[in-house]
């Protein structure tokens, strides 16, 4: 049932895109006909004795056509923005149901198991994962070695340092990544499932289960 709601909205949001295109073409429409309208005017009531000058005519007929060109161009940029719209609305409802990694340093902890990630820019000869709990204390530290550059999945076992098992439920995690014994940027991503979609005048999002709100370009990987 989600699927078609959301295959509607997207829909609607490819339909409201051709109507503002088409009220775009109509105020275009509009702009041309009160300049060409106020332009007539001014020559019927020019003064006989000093009449525009065809440069001046000229002039004027450039300005229409300057603000007539950008005003189409706004117009074709809306029709665009719609489609595109549509499009990654549509491409967005494929992800229901499927788990991604985003930005995040949440690990839901749930039978024992819990999935994240790590976004390298380059490689890392040692990087760490300190596990936290709800107070910020670490209860695991997860060594993982070294790591190429690009996103690496990553799974805490729920073990805690002293060899017992941690409660399910909700845990933060810091990564710290090394190369050559300096520190390299290393991101946390946090696994959630995405449940539905929205779209709306901020563009499409997801809503990732125990994540947020994420946009397209913030999913790293479909797991």
């Amino acid at each position: 049932m989600s699927n078609v709601s959301e295959v509607s909205s997207s829909l609607l949001a490819s339909v409201n895109g051709d109507k503002s295109a088409k009220k775009a073409t109509s105020e275009i429409g509009d702009v041309q006909d009160r300049f060409m309208t106020l332009l007539v005017t001014q020559m019927k009531n020019q003064d006989p004795l000093n009449p525009l000058d065809n440069a001046q005519v000229t002039s004027q007929l450039a300005q229409l056509s300057t603000v007539t060109g950008l005003d189409k161009v706004n117009a074709t940029l809306e029709s665009l923005k719609g489609t595109y719209q549509a499009t990654q609305a549509m491409q967005a409802t494929s992800m229901i149901g499927h788990g991604v990694l985003v930005p995040g340093s949440n690990v839901q902890l749930s039978e024992g198991k819990g999935v994240f990630g790590i976004e390298l820019t380059e490689p890392a000869d040692d990087v760490k994962v300190a596990i936290q709990d709800a107070t910020g204390k670490t209860v695991q530290t997860l060594s993982l070695g070294s790591q190429e550059t690009g996103t690496v999945p990553a799974m805490w076992d729920g073990t805690l340092a002293d060899g017992s098992k941690a409660k399910d439920g909700s845990y933060t995690f810091k990564v710290e990544a090394k190369t050559g014994g300096q520190k390299t940027s290393a991101t946390g991503l946090s696994f959630g499932q995405v449940n539905s979609v929205s779209t709306g005048s901020q563009g499409v999002k997801i809503n990732v289960t125990g994540v947020g709100q994420m946009t397209l370009s913030d999913v790293r990987q479909i797991l």
